[in-house]
């Protein structure tokens, strides 16, 4: 049943609809603002697949597929969303490399004259401020002789009928081969892949780990979570391949030699001031000036290809980053101290910005190499702006239990620690405060643990464990629990 659900977006849907997860939208819907829109309004809620899209008779949308952490569980076949980082660690650890095929689902339709891709695919408008119709949910794939294979996310304005932009932040996979590209003034072929398996999309996802050697085979990291191997197909008009099981590919290449502007208005003006549209941090993303990606082709299924469209700032968005992210993380702060680390989180305020660790210090030596870890993990997610490290009694999972934790634990001249003009991932407006900043700013490390040889001062004062159904009837415990938020059940349960 596992290969069922992650082999192909159809199948997930499939397995969505017998879990009763999804919402199947019969009315009409615009992509111009009216799908973001809905997305957004059911944050957090049921996966959305719009069937009835207007002025594209024969496609569908989907949305909100990461949208909560206990569905994936149920996705990706793990008994708990805690555990999820630990089954991508694995595939870290034990990769599928792909499989190639010759007949591919996603070349059932091949478009090589007159293309126009916003005429062909519905890719939707997210805001009123937005340049255009931007494209966030496509898979750039780079494979094909003498490069290694990378997966990833970067957002397209497809100011042309067969031609976009492609933006590539600093320091990724494609950038490198972009940059190795440049030195010999050619053109770097590759395939945008919309709508891919789970598997595929979470590693996609992780586009800023130092833990990824440019040489690792990115997809069979996405066939050692998904348990097989991810099938790829020879692209039909480019020296690539493509990912078979999407629903839609647009074939080309990178030009090296030509940089344009992200919208017209940035064209005109020569500057980034232009908003773009909504980033993963939540501020309007603005204009770049990036490389000019030449579509030669487009391929999809037949029936009814889907787009995948999710919101950048959003429940899904962050936790399709985080799986991978939380993996590479957990391993990093491991090698730092075998043994010492119990768990990591990326709270959902954090939004991939920052990140908490869970740590049991077991004996006195053990004390410093938390502080150890916070300097590790800068390094190792670049666009980390916090660490937060506690000790194993703190629920990482709520951050009322980790702001107490700051308030108790954390004396605010020793404890704190600032990390000045680090680099980031040129995304956070904090990192373009100033000219000189160049894409570097502050990090913020929080040493919220107890000291070792002072545990005796931190102990808990804890009241006694009672049966309640001694004075309560089933239903009013029931309905008194109900009553409780989150972290008053966190207190009760630990009696604290």
């Amino acid at each position: 049943m596992t290969e069922t659900k992650l082999s192909n977006l159809r199948n997930t849907i499939d397995f969505l609809k017998e879990q009763d997860e999804i919402y199947v939208v019969k009315g009409e819907v615009d992509p111009i603002y009216e799908v973001s829109g809905i997305c957004k309004a059911w944050e957090g809620g049921p996966v959305l697949l719009f069937e009835n899209v207007k002025g594209y008779p024969n496609t569908r949308i989907i949305t909100n597929i990461f949208s909560r952490r206990d569905l994936l569980a149920r996705i990706f076949d793990v008994s708990d969303h805690k555990k999820l980082k630990f089954k991508a660690l694995e595939a870290l650890k034990n990769p599928i490399p792909p499989k190639i095929v010759e007949d591919a689902p996603c070349q059932e339709v091949v478009i090589t004259k007159d293309i126009d891709v916003l005429s062909a695919i519905p890719i939707i408008k997210h805001t009123e401020k937005d340049a255009g119709r931007i494209l966030g949910g496509g898979n750039t794939f780079i494979s094909g002789p003498g490069t290694a294979t990378h997966i990833g996310f970067n957002r397209m304005h497809f100011r042309g009928k067969d031609w976009s932009t492609l933006s590539i932040n600093l320091g990724t996979h494609v950038e490198y081969h972009v940059l190795e590209c440049r030195k010999k003034k050619g053109k770097l072929p590759l395939s945008i892949n919309i709508g891919t398996s789970p598997a595929v999309l979470v590693v996609a996802g992780a586009g800023f780990l130092t833990t990824l050697p440019v040489e690792s085979d990115e997809l069979a990291i996405a066939g050692g979570i998904q348990g097989f191997p991810v099938e790829i197909c020879k692209a039909k008009t480019v020296d690539a391949y493509s990912i078979a099981c999407s629903e839609w590919v647009i074939e080309g290449y990178i030009d090296t030699s030509q940089k344009v502007w992200e919208n017209e208005e940035s064209e005109k003006t020569g500057d980034d001031k232009a908003p773009f549209f909504p980033e993963y941090a939540g501020y309007m993303g603005q204009a770049r000036q990036t490389y000019k990606f030449q579509v030669t082709a487009i391929t999809h299924r037949k029936d009814r290809p889907i787009l995948y469209a999710p919101l950048a700032h959003s429940f899904s968005g962050a936790n399709l980053v985080a799986i991978l992210d939380e993996a590479a993380l957990f391993e990093a702060a491991d090698r730092v101290c075998h043994g010492l680390v119990k768990d990591v989180n990326i709270l959902k305020g954090f939004n991939n910005g920052g990140i908490v660790v869970q740590v049991q210090k077991r004996r006195k030596r053990d004390e410093g190499y938390q502080r150890n870890i916070i300097q590790a993990l800068f390094a190792t997610l670049y666009n980390l702006q916090i660490v937060v490290v506690v000790d194993e009694d703190i629920d990482i999972y709520n951050a009322e239990d980790v702001w107490w934790a700051v308030t108790t634990r954390v004396d605010p001249v020793r404890d704190i620690l600032v990390y000045s003009s680090l680099r980031g991932a040129d995304n956070f407006p904090m990192e373009k405060l100033s000219p000189q900043a160049m894409g570097t700013a502050a990090k913020l490390g929080i040493d919220a643990t107890v000291p070792y040889p002072l545990k005796w001062k931190f102990e808990l004062g804890k009241h006694p464990e009672v049966d309640l159904s001694r004075w309560f009837t089933k239903e009013e415990i029931s309905r008194g629990r109900n009553l409780q938020d989150e972290y008053a059940k966190i207190l009760a349960k630990r009696r604290h």
